[in-house]
């Protein structure tokens, strides 16, 4: 019974998305496929905990205490506020957008990238990429990175997965394609995008390789379509990601 329950409420929860930020109870339970009673009882018990808030015109949001509880998350609380710096730094010399992120992978066939982090500016080119949001692997700079740091029987599971879906006419949806698109950011440790995310963009990303109690990490930049800047950002992409591993070792260590 308490296992159905929590299963509900993670319906009920996971509703919410970036599009639709604030939704009534009927549009909660029908995105949830619930019955609208379940839903006003459970939308009670949780605006009593925090966990959802009223907004105006009988309708909810988040509430702040499930926010406060994410941001006890490793990924919050050791990554991103250790990385915060490195990411500044990165920005400060590029004037680009900065990413982290890291593998959210229960299975092959439901991994999907997680955006930890990201610094932007006035200038820098614009991306779809948020805090929190998710995006696929295999048509971010960042998820081609964490691809590349899977071993091959995961890799395989996931190439299988059907369809790899386009977000732009030049994403990579074969499998022989991306496998060997994988291959090369293998080879030279750093993985690039081609406008496969958003047209216009070039994207340079570097995974951080193995750091105890956090899933695997990518550092990035995403900039204006630019061949010629692709070396320079992967040579400052890479330090950085040498860095802030180094630093999140370190720490463990103390």
């Amino acid at each position: 019974m308490a296992e159905g329950m929590l299963r509900r409420a993670m319906r009920v929860l996971a509703a919410f998305d970036e599009d639709e930020p604030v939704l009534s109870a009927a549009e909660i339970a029908e995105r949830a496929g619930l019955p609208r009673s379940s839903v006003h009882r459970m939308l009670v018990q949780l605006v009593a905990e925090g966990v959802v808030d009223r907004a105006p015109d009988h309708r909810y949001a988040i509430g702040a205490r499930l926010w406060e509880l994410g941001e006890l998350s490793p990924i919050a609380f050791r990554l991103r506020e250790r990385a915060l710096p490195h990411l500044v730094r990165l920005y400060e010399a590029t004037g680009e957008n900065v990413h982290l992120a890291v593998l959210d992978a229960p299975s092959p066939a439901s991994a999907s990238v997680l955006f930890a982090a990201r610094i932007t500016g006035r200038a820098s080119v614009p991306t779809l990429g948020r805090m929190g949001g998710r995006h696929p692997l295999h048509t971010t700079g960042v998820g081609k990175a964490l691809l590349a740091t899977r071993a091959e029987p995961w890799l395989t599971a996931y190439l299988a997965t059907a369809p790899l879906l386009p977000e732009t006419t030049r994403s990579i949806t074969d499998a022989d394609a991306l496998r060997a698109d994988i291959a090369a950011a293998r080879a030279r440790g750093y993985a690039v995008t081609h406008g496969e995310m958003t047209l216009g963009n070039v994207s340079v990303a570097a995974p951080l390789g193995t750091v105890t109690g956090l899933p695997p990490i990518a550092l990035g930049i995403v900039a204006h379509a630019d061949e010629t800047i692709v070396p320079r950002l992967a040579h400052m992409v890479l330090a950085a990601a040498k860095d802030l591993a180094s630093d999140l070792r370190a720490a463990d260590s103390r």
